[in-house]
């Protein structure tokens, strides 16, 4: 029988090679031009998980895209584990700024990966992570280490805001019950020091439209006598901050978090260099809300960030108009006890009351979710800290994400279980960004390390 390490030594070429095949399929569930290459993923989950070893592997039909279900079950008196994962990406533009075809996937050696990495939009998230746990179950069946009973949910819409699995959660709590769910789509503070994600923030996301005059206006015969919606919108937008980067909405901070000065100092044990960030972005300083450091700002903290802008003539050379609408892309990352959908009316509310006579303003809501809060003393957390400390050589380290997972806090709320984030990428992966990739160490060491998540997890559940 073989150990883990060996097995991954041993098959490290083909599991390279199986990981770009999926990466060559632009599944971007964002654009609908894309349907049938996000169908074709879906299929090719499917098959993975069945030439990996389970016995039921269905493709379940949603209002949307579908979902991929697969399990083994060993027995039913033994914990089970859920494996949640998506095999949807985001868009690659633009495409411009990548060094390679975003879905022709290559291996670059980088200063942090020098054992190669795999460029790719998906590499990372969360084809990459997702694709571990399909091999590590592989293994697990191949050579009888499989301890306990393992589900597999993989989805197609997370990058749109996974309204087909809170569909699909609500009607199927008993095909999916579990002891804990599992997911890889986070990251770990280095390749030295792993560590566990316990929180995540909410999201509200919105698209706000502001719109003047009937029709494009010339800017000389109108300029200056009629509200330019553009001017407008960068006004209104500004307004959303104050001098202390404070947002601004009435309510907004109503629920939020003060974390105690010994919870803000634990987390202040992560290993985190200022200049080396600030190198890695090509930045000569850092910027965000007074008072808090950087990795606060970026975790436990809320934020309002413009995503996209855009309005009247953006083509080549010169078109002197003003523009009858502007429109902006604007998400809220929020932190637990937020609730997503009263903090995007507190927007609503705010926004429209702003905006000065002579426009008029519409914010259509896109999706969000509510942050998350796991804790480390429970079994689950204790198997994964585990599971690194004998893969790593050391104990991972509590951290939380400025990311967003919007699904884990429904996952609670339907099937009364815990999460465990256990990422294996790392910050400069530029996952959402040109140039995204997945180090070959972190894919296979997260191959390595998660069988023995479901070995702990398994002796901690059935003490």
């Amino acid at each position: 029988m073989h150990t883990i390490t060996s097995y991954v030594a041993e098959h490290k070429d083909r599991f390279i090679e199986e990981l770009i095949s999926i990466l060559r399929i632009p599944s971007v569930s964002a654009d609908s031009a894309y349907s049938q290459d996000v169908i074709d993923m879906a299929e090719a989950v499917r098959k993975s998980l069945v030439e990996a070893g389970c016995d039921v592997v269905e493709i379940c039909e949603t209002p949307g895209y579908p979902i991929v279900y697969g399990e083994k079950t060993l027995d039913p008196k033994l914990p089970t584990v859920l494996v949640y994962g998506h095999y949807d990406v985001q868009p690659p533009d633009p495409i411009d700024l990548w060094t390679s075809p975003p879905f022709e996937p290559v291996i670059k050696k980088t200063e942090l990966h020098p054992d190669g990495a795999i460029f790719a939009r998906g590499a990372c998230d969360d084809k990459g992570q997702m694709y571990m746990h399909v091999k590590a179950f592989e293994y697990m069946m191949r050579n009888n280490a499989l301890p306990c009973n393992v589900k597999f949910m993989i989805e197609g819409e997370e990058e749109v805001g996974s309204k087909s699995l809170g569909w699909f959660v609500e009607r199927n709590q008993d095909k999916l019950k579990c002891d804990v769910i599992l997911i890889s789509d986070t990251g770990m503070i280095s390749n030295q020091q792993p560590s566990i994600t316990t929180g995540l923030r909410g999201l509200s996301y919105v698209e706000v439209e502001v719109t003047g005059p009937n029709r494009d206006l010339h800017s000389g015969l109108y300029g200056g006598a009629v509200a330019n919606p553009i001017n407008v919108l960068a006004k209104m937008i500004a307004s959303l901050h104050d001098e202390n980067n404070h947002i601004t909405i009435p309510g907004f901070y109503d629920k939020v978090e003060e974390l105690s000065r010994a919870e803000r100092d634990e987390m202040a044990k992560a290993p985190f260099s200022l200049d080396a960030y600030k190198k890695a972005l090509d930045i000569d300083d850092v910027y965000g809300e007074k008072g808090y450091v950087t990795n606060e700002r970026n975790s436990i903290r809320p934020t309002l960030d413009v995503n996209g802008i855009w309005g009247g003539y953006t083509g080549e050379g010169a078109k002197t108009v003003i523009a009858s609408k502007a429109y902006a892309k604007i998400s809220m990352r929020l932190v637990p006890h937020q609730d997503w959908e009263e903090i995007t009316e507190l927007f609503r509310r705010h926004f429209e009351s702003i905006a000065p006579a002579g426009v008029r303003v519409k914010v259509t809501p896109h999706h969000g979710g509510q942050g998350y809060v796991t804790p480390i003393d429970s079994i689950g957390y204790q198997a994964a800290n585990k599971a690194y400390t004998e893969t790593f050589g050391v104990p991972a380290i509590p951290v939380r994400s400025g990311g967003s997972i919007p699904i884990v806090a429904l996952f609670e709320k339907e099937l009364k279980s815990k999460t465990i984030l256990m990422g294996f990428g790392l910050d400069s992966d530029a996952i959402h960004s040109p140039n995204e990739h997945f180090g070959i160490f972190n894919y296979l060491k997260g191959i390595e390390t998660i069988p023995l998540f479901y070995k702990y997890f398994t002796e901690l559940a059935t003490k």
